[in-house]
Parts: structure tokens; sequence; C-alpha cells
């Protein structure tokens, strides 16, 4: 049986655990409701910047810009951008994109998967593999900048013009609501048209007159939609990892608080019990004499 000391020592050491997870709580929430801010601001720009492409793209031809026609390199790999986080704590937000990833690739048995690694735990946990990494880049997600996405962004898009691979693709936790966030795989490049399914607009499609032309429009704009996407998809998977640790603290916290409570219990339990045998110690010695 433990003595008093150890079993104080203990609480001690639960208690101050405690503390630490309710203060990073304490800062997730705050951090949380800037990063919520800032993706549902992002979220109207990128789909509408989306329906406005796809309706353009519909009215040109396949070739009129690189970014819109499949590509015809033949054994070059497709390219998943992985968006995980760069610290841990939050629960498996990390262990699910890590385990849609390895998914991915096990899906393509056909050819192998070039990867760009954007946060540390992801990149940690395929560094050690034998894995084909096209770009890395973590710490970038206590501020995250559009310079951040347009970066990513330029790399996939010479990637794919320059026919290194035959696709892109998105990966990353898209933030529904602080309980819930969702792992999505999104394809980025060829540029996905939609459809009534997945949020096109149904019936009959109205035609326009572009002004410079549509081409020329295009090699505006569909740069700078990849680049939009990236950033929402930046912004999505940051504030899902703070969701994410939020709820996680907040389970610690009080997974904390119910050890601390039995804990207590068994050291008063143990100092009665110590109580009640030197009682029986005193007595015994009392009839003894």
């Amino acid at each position: 049986m433990p003595s008093l000391i150890d079993i104080r020592r203990r609480v001690r050491a639960v208690k101050s655990t405690q503390q630490i997870t309710k203060a990073m709580k304490m800062v997730s929430a705050s951090k949380l409701r800037r990063a919520q801010d800032r993706v549902i601001g992002a979220r109207p720009y990128a789909q509408q910047m989306l329906r406005v492409l796809n309706s353009l793209a519909a009215r040109v031809d396949h070739d009129a810009h690189p970014l819109l026609s499949e590509s015809t390199s033949s054994g070059a790999p497709p390219l998943l951008i992985v968006v995980s986080a760069d610290r841990g704590l939050c629960g498996s937000f990390n262990s699910n994109i890590i385990k849609q990833a390895s998914t991915f690739r096990q899906e393509s048995t056909d050819r192998d998967v070039a990867m760009a690694l954007v946060g540390r735990k992801g990149r940690d946990f395929f560094m050690r593999r034998n894995v084909d990494v096209r770009y890395e880049v973590v710490n970038i997600f206590q501020h995250v900048k559009y310079a951040h996405a347009q970066d990513i962004a330029r790399t996939a898009i010479e990637a794919f013009t320059e026919g290194r691979v035959s696709s892109v693709y998105l990966l990353y936790n898209e933030f529904k609501s602080v309980m819930s966030q969702k792992v999505v795989v999104e394809r980025l490049l060829p540029l996905p048209r939609l459809t009534p399914d997945n949020g096109g607009v149904t019936g009959p499609q109205v035609d326009y007159l572009y002004e410079p032309s549509a081409q020329e429009i295009l090699t505006s704009l569909v740069p700078r939609h990849v680049e939009i996407q990236v950033y929402r998809a930046l912004l999505e998977s940051a504030a899902a990892e703070q969701a994410a640790r939020m709820t996680a603290m907040d389970a610690a916290t009080r997974n904390a608080q119910e050890m601390v409570d039995k804990l207590t219990l068994y050291m008063n339990k143990v100092r009665q019990a110590a109580i009640t045998r030197e009682i029986i110690e005193v007595v015994s010695g009392a009839q003894a004499l």
C-alpha cells in the first residue's frame, strides 16, 4: 500500500497537469474565435470563385488554359498536398489526416503518389517513410498568410504544367463546428467542373460577353483560384486544429479532476486505515497492561 506522502505527491502532480490543460483550453478558445472568423469570411469568396471559373470554363475550349485540361504525361504521379498541424495535443486531428493520406496512397496502386507536406506532424511522419516529397513547409499556422498559400500553389502549378504530376489533390481538416472536423480530399488541378450534385447551378445556363477575351480572363483568374483554394484550406485547418485542441484539453481537464477525486478518496481511506490501526494498537497495549 502506498504511503500518504506518495499519494499527496501524485495528487499535486495531477493538479499541476490540470492547470496546464485548462490554460491550453483557454488559449485555444481565444485563438479559435479569430480563426473561425477568418475561415467564415474566406468561404464565400472561394466558393464564388469556383462557380465563376466553372461557368467560364464551360464556354471555352478545354485547351484554353493548361490548368483546365487533363495531363497527357504518361506515368506522372498525382500530387497530394497534406495539411496537418505543427503541434500535437489535439486529439485525433493529425492521426485522421495521416490515416487518410495513407489510404489515398494505397488506393493509387498503379503508380506512386508525390506529396507536398504542410505542417510538422505530417512532415515528420512521412519523411521517415519511403515517400516522394516534392515540397514541405512547417511553422506557418501561428500566423497563416496569403503568401504561404501562394508558395504552395506556385509549386503545384509548376509541377502540373511541366508534366511532373498528373493531377493535384488537397487533403485537410474542414472546420464544421467546435465538436466536429471533417477530413476532406479535393481535386485542385485540373480544375474540377461543378455539377448539380456538388454545388453547381441547375437550369439553363446564361451566356455572357467577356471583355477582354475568356482566354485572357482564365490566364489571370485560374492561378489565383488555386491560391484562394489553398489559402481557404489552410484557414480551415487552422480553425479545426484549435477546435480539436480545445475539445481535447477540455476532456483532459475533466479527466484530471476525476483522477484527483479518486486519489483524494483513496488517500482518505489510507489515512483512516492508518488511524484505525494505531487505535487498535493502543487499545491492545492497554489491555495487555
